[in-house]
């Protein structure tokens, strides 16, 4: 059986990277997302194990003591990461599984999964995202300032990503992306291509 693929989607908060990424999961795919833990609490409308798993510090740090995350950071004051276990899982069962991480997660995924798929969602530009950001009514010029200047940061990484998505029309960035997936899913490393030619050989 071929192992899923591992792809890894990341961009600053209001660059539209968790619709894309429902997006492309609704289409019926083999593929999942992982679902990452974290220490902060749930949100209005947020579901545990669905949105986030969310549980206490402790609980967080013994896992990392256990060696049971792929990645984690601390974003914020509070710790988010992804658990092995599923995802390592579902690749063995030959299903794809979607991170949608921030890039200092991702630059761990890609230290010890180098072969994973990294896709970065640009916004069209700063002023974009900060007209996107302050229509969550949620940010005081103080907290606005902080998360530009991340995404600045976040956006000087994209030298380390494989493909780079602009989302300044939801729609095309959906198919691009869902173009990326499947782009991925048809190439061939030596391993597949031998045991294709073993497979085709048999029914001779």
């Amino acid at each position: 059986m071929t192992k899923g693929k591992l792809f890894v989607i990341s961009g600053p908060s209001g660059a539209g990277k968790g619709t894309i990424c429902k997006e492309v999961l609704d289409e019926g795919r083999n593929i999942k997302m992982s679902v990452s833990m974290t220490t902060r609490a749930p949100r209005v409308g947020e579901i545990d194990k669905i949105h986030y798993n969310f549980v206490d510090r402790d609980s967080f740090e013994r896992l990392i003591e256990e060696d049971g995350f792929i990645e984690y950071a601390d974003v914020y004051g509070n710790l988010y990461g992804t658990p092995k276990k599923d995802v390592l899982g579902w690749m063995e069962q030959g299903i794809d599984v979607i991170l949608e991480i921030d890039v200092q997660g991702a630059m761990q995924v890609r230290q010890s999964y180098p072969s994973g798929i990294f896709i970065f969602i640009l916004p069209p530009s700063i002023e974009e995202l900060r007209k996107r950001i302050e229509a969550r009514g949620s940010e005081t010029r103080e907290t606005m300032a902080r998360r530009l200047g991340m995404a600045m940061e976040e956006i000087s990484s994209i030298g380390r990503y494989d493909y780079r998505v602009i989302n300044d029309d939801l729609k095309s960035a959906i198919g691009k992306v869902r173009a990326i997936i499947t782009a991925e899913q048809c190439r061939l490393d030596a391993a597949e291509a031998e045991m294709i030619v073993n497979r085709y050989k048999e029914e001779l």
